[in-house]
């Protein structure tokens, strides 16, 4: 089904791969460095790389977007940091608080917020339910050899030959303010696809398959996939974009597709002609790694919670029930805090598996094709009167116009499924909450914990699996029983798609190259400026405010998302929700060693200081008597084994930094976007190679760090005051100078300002 080439190939023609081993003998005379200059994603690099450097690359995007609860903050940072207008067209969509239910006036002060700033600075502006974030992007932004940034970490658009790359906000503001995108070349690998998928397998299969196959092992983390093959010119638009939104869930940069006559006939459907050019490797290309699948073999998938990875074939799942739902509990007992019980073994019914729940949705789910082949599993049947309820969010208002004409709608509400307008929520757990204990199939694109909406802080729990549109409707067949779409004898209708540009021509506004600098911004009593901050001392003392030590820890670990998105554009309000869910005493020891800061800033003496603290300072100075009080900065920190997988939201960072945080310790980071905010952030990415078992309450001085930043120190020395003055050897791994300037002035917004 699918292969991982234990090293690098060369691909002949587009359609010949070649193991590098193996490049000799069939007379293949390119050296890797030359041939890697085929590929698709070298030649758009070039093309927006501003450096004469090939390998430490400073790009300019084409365009940008964001939705309603990241584009708040962005511009708070840009507007702090002198900006005039956008310098490039900036989308800003409202599809994540689009419901305006949480948080009284919040939502739609932060909408009123984004439509002011789009006419004063030249902005774009989709109102709320018009259409999700990255529906919108592909059907208006995306275009052949471009590239997008957006502030979601699903800012996928590659199979209609666009380079998008999500990313924190502090890199959208960068943009903003003309500057660049800072990144090493990254490593390109071929996935490979060859064959055609069976009747009633989807995208999202496909999609679970590549994410089982590379997550864990880090095949693709921070490179870029580049699909081709000849299974690619059997796939659709839709179907390659429902796999291509999903590769951010195997940590990789971007991705890029080969481009046919099926993407010309896209932009021809979208009234763009003009974006369309061909798009393909070079006669010969060089992969620095290649994963090779066969589209024919793969079947219906699951991914059991929490996690895109944790994946089954249905088939495989449902013939082993028992062993499988009861070693998802126990692993889900050891990611799960609070007071609550986790069942899965529980939803077992006469040897079948019943959920209780079915949502297809936003930028994964909501597509058309989608939406068309499970109508098309549905139709005659009824999903039944007990729990399962199924509900289906189509991506964009021009969808939902299109199912509405071709009756789609009509055969969707016959079934009792409900039809809703295009919305995120279902992804990040603002919207379809299901009941406790309650199990929910989605065809949407993140399954962590409270996804769905439960909060396990309250005692509740609810989970999700992920599945493809096809397989939840063959389940709603047999009104919740889980059954893979492939059981199911279907007749595929596949009506054809017209786009319907009038709705955007009538509703959305487009100020882009028009900006009105006298327009008043609207501020909602939500919306706060970021806080000061003040740049790195000559020395740092940092307290561990919370030890994570399960593999991978997610953003929305560190900051929750659900309800707490609405305070997204008040960062002092929303800080109080960091880590709530994971450690919930983490803002009360961050805000304890804050207000010790706070109290050095004013110019405190350090006998004002407790006595724990004095402890500790007379400690450090028996070892550098040259340390001076003045001069050492407190602040928190929190050590996890590897932070950052999942979300691009910035806040996971800025929330800590706004406590009092300086500093991530990590063995690695899941993502590049992580490490980025926390150094937007003013925030020391450190790295620790060594086993050291911290706890609560130790104390960690690192000397010199403002000399080490400055003279890019390969190797920190750090001790853990209160164990025996402990040596520990840190590092930052490779920052810019740029990035070193931003560390040391204390945060982006000081740097620029």
């Amino acid at each position: 089904m699918i292969r991982l080439y234990e090293k690098g190939a060369y691909l002949l023609k587009g359609a010949t791969l070649v193991p590098e081993e193996e490049a000799a003998s069939a007379g293949i005379k390119e050296t890797k460095e030359e041939a890697s200059k085929g590929t698709m994603a070298y030649g758009i690099l070039q093309k927006h790389n501003t450096a004469g450097d090939m390998e430490e690359l400073k790009i300019k995007f084409d365009k940008m977007t964001s939705h309603d609860i990241t584009f708040v903050g962005i511009i708070q940072t840009a507007r702090a940091s002198g900006l005039k207008e956008f310098p490039i067209p900036y989308v800003l969509t409202n599809c994540h608080n689009s419901l305006c239910a949480v948080g009284g006036t919040i939502n739609e002060d932060d909408h009123m917020f984004g439509l002011s700033c789009a006419k004063k600075y030249g902005g774009i502006y989709v109102p709320p339910h018009q259409a999700v974030i990255h529906q919108f992007a592909r059907e208006e932004l995306a275009e052949c050899g471009a590239m997008i940034l957006g502030s979601d970490s699903h800012t996928r658009y590659g199979a209609l030959g666009t380079m998008a790359i999500g990313e924190g906000g502090g890199e959208l503001a960068k943009q903003l303010l003309g500057k660049t995108y800072d990144v090493k070349r990254p490593g390109v690998v071929a996935i490979y696809l060859e064959g055609e998928p069976a009747k009633g397998v989807g995208p999202q299969d496909v999609a679970l398959a590549l994410i089982g196959a590379t997550f864990g092992n880090g095949y693709v983390k921070n490179k870029v996939m580049e699909f081709v093959g000849p299974g690619v010119a059997k796939l659709s638009s839709d179907y390659r974009i429902g796999i291509d939104v999903m590769t951010t869930e195997t940590t990789c940069l971007s991705s890029i597709w080969q481009t046919d006559e099926e993407t010309r006939r896209w932009y021809d459907v979208h009234y763009r002609p003009e974006a369309y050019h061909e798009m393909k490797p070079a006669d010969v290309a060089y992969y620095d790694g290649v994963v090779y699948v066969d589209l024919s073999k793969i079947r219906p998938m699951i991914a059991m919670p929490f996690h895109p990875s944790n994946v089954y074939t249905i088939e495989e799942l449902n013939e082993n029930l028992t062993d499988i739902l009861h070693d998802v509990e126990e692993k889900g007992k050891k990611q799960l805090t609070g007071n609550v019980d986790f069942r899965l073994t529980d939803k077992v019914r006469n040897g079948k598996l019943y959920v209780e729940q079915g949502i297809i949705a936003g930028c994964a789910g909501g597509g058309y094709e989608n939406i068309c082949d499970a109508a098309d599993i549905l139709r005659g049947h009824f999903i039944g009167s007990d729990e399962f309820t199924l509900s289906v969010y189509p991506a964009s208002t021009p969808i939902m116009m299109q199912l509405a004409k071709n009756g789609t709608v009509a055969d969707l509400l016959e079934t009792g499924a409900i039809v809703k307008t295009a919305f995120c929520g279902p992804c990040f757990g603002a919207g379809d909450t299901p009941a406790n204990n309650a199990f929910s199939i989605r065809h949407s694109t993140r399954n962590f914990p409270n996804r769905e909406g439960s909060k396990i802080q309250s005692g509740q729990i609810a989970s999700v699996a992920l599945m493809d549109a096809r397989s939840i409707a063959a389940t709603a067949v047999n009104q919740g029983y889980l059954t893979p779409a492939t059981d199911l004898d279907v007749e595929f209708t596949g009506p054809t798609y017209f786009f319907d540009r009038r709705i955007y021509d009538n509703r959305v506004y487009n100020g882009w190259g028009n900006p009105q600098p006298e327009t008043e911004i609207k501020f909602g009593p939500n919306i706060k400026d970021w806080p000061e901050m003040v740049p790195l001392t000559n020395d740092l003392l940092l307290k561990v405010a919370s030890v994570i030590t399960d593999p991978v820890t997610t953003t929305d670990e560190l900051i929750p998302s659900g309800e707490t998105s609405s305070y997204r554009s008040n960062p002092i309000g929303l800080a109080e929700f960091t880590l709530s869910r994971k450690d919930p005493e983490y803002v009360g020891r961050a805000k304890e060693v804050q207000k010790l800061e706070r109290e050095r800033e004013a110019g405190e003496s350090l006998c004002c200081l407790n006595d724990e603290l004095k402890t500790v300072i007379k400690t450090i100075k028996e070892k550098f008597p040259e340390a001076k009080g003045a001069e050492i900065g407190f602040g928190s920190t929190i050590y996890a084994v590897k932070p950052g997988d999942g979300s691009a939201r910035e806040q996971a960072a800025s929330c800590q930094k706004v406590l009092g945080g300086w500093a991530n310790i990590a063995k690695e980071y899941a993502t590049k976007r992580y490490r980025s905010n926390l150094i937007n952030w003013g925030m020391l990415p450190f790295v620790i190679s060594e086993d050291y078992a911290f706890e609560n309450g130790d104390y960690i001085f690192v000397p010199d760090i403002l000399q080490a930043v400055r003279e890019k120190w390969d190797t920190i020395r750090a001790y853990v005051v209160n164990k025996d003055m402990k040596e520990l050897s840190l590092s930052l791994g490779d920052l810019t100078d740029d990035e070193r300037e931003i560390i040391e002035k204390g945060c982006l917004i000081n740097y620029y300002r």
